[in-house]
This record gives C-alpha cells, structure tokens and sequence, in this order.
C-alpha cells in the first residue's frame, strides 16, 4: 500500500485542551513497524496532569491494537496486514532488574515509547518495542479489545506480585477501568469474596454487573461492614485510586497478615502517616506496590482474552473517533456511566 506522507495526531497540551492537527508519518528503521492505529484506549494516568503536564505538549496513547503496514529490514515475523497489539514501555530483559523479576524498574523501560504516540492514525514501533513488546492478535480477538491487553497486563502483574489466589477475599477500592479489571481477575482466579466500593453510584451499579460479591458507598463505613460480613478483615485490598481516604480505608479493612496493594499513585509530595506500630508490629500486614507490566504479564492477558476467561469487552462503553478525543477527556473526566473509551482513528474516514 502506499503510506500517507500525513500523520492525524491528537497533541495533549492539558486535559482540557488536546489538538488534533497533522506531522509527517513516521519513517521506521531496522527492526521497525509501522502501524496504522485501530483502537487506542484513553487510560487514567493520562488524565493525571500533575504528571503530564510538564511533558506537554505531547501525543499521549499507550493502549493500542492495530494492522501493520510496513516492515523493517529485520523485523522477522512480521508482515504488513498483521494484526498487533503493542506496549509502549519494555524492559531490557538483561540488567539486575529484570532477572530479579523487577522488570517495570528496568531504566530501558522507562524510556521507550511509541512514536509519536498511540493517539494518531499511524505509529512507529521501535526495534525494542517489536521485539519484547509486539503480540500477533488472533483472528477472533476484535482490535478494541486487543488494546485492553496492555492494562489487563499491568492489573494481572499486581495482583501476582500481592498473590491473589483462590478462596481469598479482595477488596478493590475504586471502581473505574483499573479497578473493575482487578475485579475480573481476581473472579477470574477463584477470589471469594470479592468486595468493590467507589464514590460514584454509577460505578458502584457497574461492579454489580461485573459480579462483585458485595459493593459498598466509599462513604460508609466499609471496614465495619467487611468485619460484619466475614468476621474479620479481607486478605487482600487492590488500592485504584490515589484519594488519601482510600489508604485509610485500606488499612482498616485489611486482615491480620493480608496485604495492600497500590495500583495508583498520589500527586507529587503527598503523604500518608502511617501507623506503623499496628500495621506492620502487631498485624504484620504487607504493603506493596505495582506498575506496568512485564512481556509475560502481556502474554498472560492475551491469553486469557483470546481464550475468553476474562471478557474486557464488558468495560468498553465508548468508541469514538480521533477528532472527538477532547470530548472523550471529558468523558473520562466526568466519571459516571463512562468507562474505557476506544479512539479509532479510522472512523474519521
């Protein structure tokens, strides 16, 4: 096919304020693909304008699935009309890190990256990015679910590093797109019970939906309400919000030797006092953290979307077009009955 000389990008100068206009289409190198973007998922972190601001201005998009249309020089087992789903940060696989199991510290992941990034119509996949972090997408696998791979990866690679497994209880605070699939993997692993809370109603209905065991008001007393149910605290909690409330809620609703696990951050600076003498002295409860995923955690999700174990399709409510991406911020923004959002670019054609 011949390649367009203009590239549609979307450019984040704030979360008010993101501009579709035009750059030239990549050119890839060596162990390159180029790929024509045909879903590309708005994800939370890209409404944390603490951290994206100061990038700006910027074309964000990390969740992607597409076609392959062009195919460098030693980029073997790939050719143009594959289907892909691609992440945008991959470790190295060789330093301390990575052998240790420690990949999402790796200093290579923290610097690689789509070009110009994965709201646009086409993107270059580095030769690192192709290597570690390209997946061919089965036939039956549609594209907007392919680009939920990359942040079921990252929930799964939590809930390893906090050892979620069968016939423990969870609770998930927070019920957006992170904490909804924490929801479906620890159903999806054999958790009992599996307890959600959030601030908004409409996300409370929506963990319903998804088989959440029992959903609480995040205004409620929801550690009182979990001793009243279990007769103690739950084994695991899956922190998906930065609110300083939901730390508390956190350490009060855990069980004696259970963990914490934080899946989202606080703004830059804050902090929490921490009871150290009960949470860790008496209680001896574990806390611990996760981002991003790993080349296994990727292959992992794949596979339990491809085999329909864990159906994402549930949490897409949104597919819009890349010239509408401002009005999916917003959406994002407002909360409420939206939940992931698909840009495809090629609904603009």
């Amino acid at each position: 096919m011949t390649l367009p000389q203009v590239n549609r990008v979307a450019v984040y100068h704030s979360n008010r304020d993101v501009r579709v206009g035009t750059r030239p289409t990549p050119v890839i190198g060596p162990g390159e693909l180029l790929l024509e973007v045909h879903a590309s998922g708005i994800c939370g972190s890209d409404l944390m304008e603490w951290y994206r601001r100061p990038k700006a201005p910027t074309v964000l998009g990390h969740e992607v699935a597409g076609a392959v249309v062009a195919v460098g020089e030693g980029a073997d087992g790939f050719t143009p009309g594959d289907r892909i789903v691609a992440t945008h940060h991959v470790p190295c696989g060789e330093c301390r890190y990575c052998r240790r199991g420690h990949e999402t510290a790796c200093d290579m992941l923290r610097h690689t990256a789509f070009d110009p990034g994965g709201f646009a119509a086409y993107i270059r996949l580095p030769a690192e990015n192709v290597r570690r972090g390209a997946l061919q997408l089965p036939a039956h696998v549609p594209d907007d679910v392919g680009s939920m791979v990359e942040p079921l990866g990252c929930v799964l690679r939590a809930q390893r590093k906090a050892r979620v497994s069968r016939g423990e209880s969870v609770l998930v605070i927070g019920t957006g797109v992170s904490g909804s699939l924490h929801l479906l993997a620890a159903k999806s692993k054999g958790a009992s019970p599996v307890f959600a809370t959030d601030v908004q109603p409409e996300r409370r209905r929506f963990a319903e939906r998804l088989g959440a065991d029992h959903v609480f008001d995040a205004a409620d007393d929801v550690a009182r309400l979990i001793h009243a149910e279990l007769g103690r605290g739950v084994d695991h909690v899956m922190v998906c919000t930065g609110a300083p409330a939901a730390v508390a809620t956190a350490l009060a609703s855990v069980d004696h030797g259970g963990t914490v696990s934080f899946f989202a951050p606080m703004g830059p600076g804050e902090c929490y006092p921490l009871p150290f003498d009960t949470v860790f002295w008496q209680r001896g409860v574990t806390l611990t953290s996760s981002y991003g995923a790993a080349p296994q955690d990727l292959r992992d999700a794949l596979g339990l979307v491809a085999g329909g174990e864990l159906d994402v399709a549930r949490l897409i409510t949104h597919r819009l077009p890349l010239s509408e991406i401002q009005t999916g911020f917003e959406m994002m923004i407002a909360g409420g009955n939206c939940m992931k959002i698909i840009i495809d670019p090629r609904l603009d054609a």
